[in-house]
C-alpha cells in the first residue's frame, strides 16, 4: 500500500486568505469532448535522470528495499516473476488510463528490460482493476490504491487479507498479483497510482525516506518511475538473480550486476546516507497522514524537526521536516511558515536531486509573495522552476506554478500576458486535478492569493 501521505502537489491550499465551498460533486474527469476548457495536455517523451550516487550507496538501497517491507518485517527470500510477465486491465478504466499504461510497459520493456506485455486473458500475471474510489476505501480506508499476491479482483481481498496466500513474507516465486486503481480520480492519480503499485508488483516491497529520487519513498514527491528506479528494476531481472535466493546471495552478485548496468557508478564515492528512525517516520505519517486532529499533526511536524536536528541531518529529510512543518503552520502563523519553507529550501539547495522538491518549495515561498502584493519576487521564485515540473511529469504542480506566475504577472501590470499564462495552465491542470470543477477551484484558490482579488481586493 502506497500513497498514504497527502500529496505534496495539493499542500498549496492552506495559503489562501478566503474560504470556499463548492456544491459541484466529484466526479471522474470530463472526457476532452465534454469540456468546456483546451483540451488536457500531456508530456512528451520521457526524459528520467540516471542515478548520480554510488554503486555501493546503490547496493545498500537495493537490499534495503528487498529483503523489508515497509512495517519493518524482514524478508527472508528474493521475490520476483520468472519469466515472461503478463499483464490485463479490467473493471472500468477511464479513458487516460490506458495510454499511461502503455507508456508505462514501454518505459519498463525499453529502460529497465523487463519482458512484460499487456494480454486480454484471465490467466495475466498481472490483473489491474479500476474501481472506485469508494471502493478502495472501503477495503483500506487510507490507500488511493494498493496491490496484493495471489488475487485478481477486489472483492476477493477482504477474506484474503488475512491468509497465507496474500502474505508477501511468504511469497518467493511471484505468479499473480492484482492492483487496484482508482477509475474516478484525475488523470495523474490515477498515473501515479500505476507507476508505484506496478513497480511495487515488479519489484521491492520497501520505501525509505533516505531515497531523493524514487518514487521508493513514501514523501510522494517524485511520482513517475525515476531513472534510479529503473535502474533497480533492471537489476531486479538481471540474469545473475533468481527468485528465492537469500540477501547474502544476492549481495555477492549486486556489484558485478551494477558494474556492468550503472559503470558511472563505480567512479562516483559513497554518501552513506544514514538509516531512517523510526520515531521520525511515525511522526511524519502522523503529520501528514490520515486520521489526526490539526494540533496533533503540528506536534508531530514539531517532533519531526527535533529528531531530524538530533539525528544531525542536513539532507532531504531535514529539508522535508521543516516543508511539513510550514505547510501545517501556514494557516496560523503564515510568516513562521514562511521560515520553514525557506529553511527548506536552504537544505534542499545543498542536496543533489533535489529539483523537483525546490519546485515544491517554490510553490510556497511564491504563493506568500504573491500575498504580500510581491510580484517580481514572486517571478523570480517560480521561473526557475517550470521546467523542472514538466521535465518530472507532474502536470499538477506545473499547473500550480504557472497559475501562480499569472497572479504574479497582473500584480507587475502584465494583465495580457497573465491571460495567456493562465490559458496555459488549463491544460496541464485538466490532466493534473482532472474534472472541469476540480480546475476552476484551483483557479479560485489561487487567485484568492492575490491582494487584487482577495476579501479586500
Amino acid at each position: 500500500m502506497r500513497r498514504v501521505i497527502l500529496p505534496i502537489c495539493l499542500m498549496l491550499g492552506a495559503c489562501v486568505p478566503g474560504n470556499y465551498t463548492y456544491n459541484e460533486p466529484a466526479s471522474r474527469a470530463a472526457l476532452p469532448q465534454e469540456s468546456t476548457m483546451p483540451p488536457m495536455k500531456a508530456f512528451s517523451a520521457p526524459r528520467p535522470v540516471p542515478p548520480q550516487r554510488s554503486n555501493r550507496d546503490i547496493i545498500r538501497d537495493f537490499l534495503d528495499l528487498s529483503f523489508q517491507m515497509e512495517s519493518g518485517r524482514m524478508l527472508q527470500h528474493f521475490s520476483r516473476f520468472e519469466g515472461p510477465v503478463t499483464l490485463r486491465v479490467t473493471g472500468e478504466p477511464p479513458i487516460s488510463l490506458m495510454a499511461d499504461l502503455n507508456r508505462l510497459i514501454h518505459r519498463l520493456r525499453t529502460e529497465a528490460g523487463i519482458d512484460i506485455r499487456r494480454v486480454s486473458d484471465e490467466g495475466a500475471n498481472i490483473t489491474i482493476e479500476a474501481v472506485s474510489r469508494d471502493d478502495i476505501r472501503r477495503q483500506l480506508p487510507t490507500a488511493a490504491c494498493f496491490v496484493v499476491p495471489n488475487i485478481s479482483r477486489i472483492t476477493q481481498y477482504r477474506s484474503a487479507r488475512n491468509a497465507r496466500s496474500t502474505d508477501w513474507t511468504r511469497i518467493t516465486r511471484r505468479e499473480k498479483i492484482a492492483i487496484f486503481v482508482p477509475n474516478d480520480s484525475s488523470p495523474q492519480e490515477v498515473r501515479d497510482c500505476l507507476h508505484e503499485e506496478l513497480a511495487q508488483a515488479l519489484g521491492p516491497l520497501n520505501d525509505l525516506y533516505r531515497l531523493n529520487d524514487s518514487v521508493f519513498n513514501d514523501d510522494n514527491v517524485h511520482a513517475v518511475l525515476t531513472g534510479f528506479d529503473m535502474l533497480i528494476l533492471r537489476a531486479y531481472y538481471s540474469p545473475e538473480l533468481r527468485a528465492g535466493m537469500t540477501r547474502r546471495e544476492v549481495e555477492a552478485r549486486l556489484p558485478a550486476i551494477l558494474s556492468r548496468l550503472n559503470p558511472g557508478g563505480d567512479r562516483i564515492g559513497p554518501r552513506f546516507y544514514g538509516s531512517t528512525p523510526r520515531a521520525w517516520i511515525d511522526a511524519i505519517q502522523t503529520a501528514l497522514g490520515p486520521g489526526a486532529r490539526p494540533a496533533q499533526r503540528r506536534e508531530a511536524a514539531v517532533d519531526a524537526l527535533r529528531i531530524a536536528q538530533a539525528v544531525g541531518w542536513a539532507d532531504h529529510r531535514r529539508a522535508f521536516s521543516h516543508f511539513a512543518l510550514g505547510r501545517l503552520t501556514q494557516a496560523r502563523d503564515p510568516d513562521f511558515a514562511q521560515d520553514q519553507f525557506a529553511a527548506a529550501d536552504q537544505f534542499y539547495q545543498r542536496t543533489p536531486g533535489t529539483e523537483l522538491h525546490r519546485a515544491f518549495t517554490a510553490a510556497q515561498l511564491a504563493s506568500y509573495a504573491i500575498a504580500q502584493g510581491r510580484g517580481e519576487d514572486a517571478l523570480m521564485l517560480i521561473g526557475p522552476h517550470l521546467g523542472t515540473a514538466e521535465r518530472f511529469e507532474n502536470a499538477a504542480l506545473l499547473a500550480t506554478l504557472q497559475m501562480l506566475r499569472a497572479e504574479a504577472l497582473e500584480l507587475t501590470g502584465r494583465v495580457a500576458e497573465a491571460r495567456s499564462v493562465r490559458l496555459d495552465s488549463l491544460g496541464w491542470a485538466r490532466y493534473g486535478y482532472g474534472a472541469d470543477w476540480a480546475v476552476r477551484a484551483k483557479l479560485r484558490e489561487v487567485g484568492a492569493l492575490s491582494p487584487l482579488k482577495g476579501p479586500n481586493g
